[in-house]
């Protein structure tokens, strides 16, 4: 629980930084590492009210036996409302003697301009200078987690070879995996199974597409395991691969271990990027790489750092994110590498352990 004060304190000292009194947060991940409470995302209002000298959380009186399993009454003090009660102005009564509220971003818009409605004399700005550089830089024991995870999808991608037969789909593949993610983890986040073609698209979703010989497969699959992410990307061939997959291959690994080895502290996350980009580049798909090297992971699958163009972020020891460098050659095949890394002392640490080899399945 000490670890939950020490981030209120935080978020306060961030919070008058800004020039705000006030900050209000809804179900996310947010507030699950603010409080520690994993809030369903309901259309009855959840907000959590962090001030100089309190921090409040207003719920709905059917969850507050829920909150309180998360030790939410030893963080905050909880105000619970019936369905009769008005629940925006139980919370504006909280927020009033505040004129500059920090909003999170992920805050149902629908709330946020309700209770601008109520309160007019009030300033509502953004929140993320106040929350993402809190959660950027990882303590030892969130890394400890993120390391577990990835070794926990590690031990996945070993058992898929097996089940990529040709006349499978990829929607029957998937199933497997989901299952075999819920064995090592609390809950499944995505799966990706993109045979043939459809590995040129990166966010291909579970199709009734049979696999079949001379299919390359783009895997890419990640859970929560303790509340940290996985996600981990792989590649397997079904009998031949077709002509020219190994050479983009090799490319994507070549670009892969470039943007590795550019991690360290003091870099920037651009600087990530443009190692992983120039390999692609100079070896004539830069057309084809058509999404950033990387993305921060921790509490969510997708938070800061972003590793793209354009983010002047300097990598800090504690920082964690994937690199996963991809080309994608539309109808024909796409090939995507990716583990997840953290910046240390004195350089990096790749998480996953699973070989980057090209996987021969069946």
């Amino acid at each position: 629980m000490s670890d939950f004060f020490a981030r209120l304190d935080n978020s306060r000292q961030a919070l008058a930084a800004a020039g705000c009194g006030a900050l209000i947060v809804g179900p996310s991940k947010d507030l699950t590492y603010l409080l520690g409470y994993d809030a369903l995302p309901l259309e009855r209002l959840t907000l959590f009210i962090l001030t100089a000298d309190g921090a409040h959380l207003v719920l709905p009186e059917l969850e507050r036996e829920r909150a309180e399993a998360f030790h939410s009454d030893k963080h905050a003090v909880l105000h619970s409302y019936t369905e009769t009660q008005n629940s925006l102005a139980l919370a504006a009564s909280l927020l009033k003697d505040h004129s500059a509220i920090a909003v999170q971003p992920h805050l149902f818009s629908s709330f946020t301009l309700a209770l601008q409605a109520l309160l007019p004399e009030q300033r509502f700005v953004d929140a993320t200078p106040v929350l993402a550089p809190l959660r950027l830089v990882k303590t030892t024991d969130e890394i400890g987690l993120l390391r577990a995870a990835a070794h926990a999808i590690d031990s996945v991608h070993a058992k898929v070879a097996q089940w990529l037969v040709p006349g499978a789909t990829e929607a029957e593949v998937g199933r497997k995996i989901a299952d075999a993610i819920l064995d090592t983890h609390d809950t499944v986040n995505f799966v990706i199974v993109a045979s043939g073609p459809n590995g040129a698209s990166p966010h291909h979703e579970l199709s009734n597409r049979r696999l079949a010989l001379g299919d390359t497969v783009v895997v890419d699959i990640g859970g929560s395991r303790h509340g940290y992410c996985s996600d981990e990307t792989r590649n397997y061939v079904i009998g031949t691969a077709p002509a020219e997959y190994q050479q983009v291959y090799d490319t994507v690994l070549g670009a892969h271990a470039a943007a590795v080895a550019a991690v360290h502290p003091g870099a920037t996350a651009q600087s990530v990027d443009a190692a992983a980009r120039k390999i692609i580049t100079d070896a004539g798909y830069g057309d084809y790489f058509i999404h950033r090297t990387g993305h921060g992971i921790g509490l969510d699958a997708h938070e800061e750092p972003w590793i793209v163009h354009g983010n002047y972020t300097t990598l800090k020891p504690g920082m964690a994110f994937s690199i996963e460098p991809g080309i994608y050659l539309p109808g024909r095949f796409g090939v995507r590498i990716e583990d997840i890394v953290a910046v240390t002392a004195d350089g990096v640490e790749i998480l996953n352990t699973a070989p980057l080899n090209l996987i021969t399945a069946g």
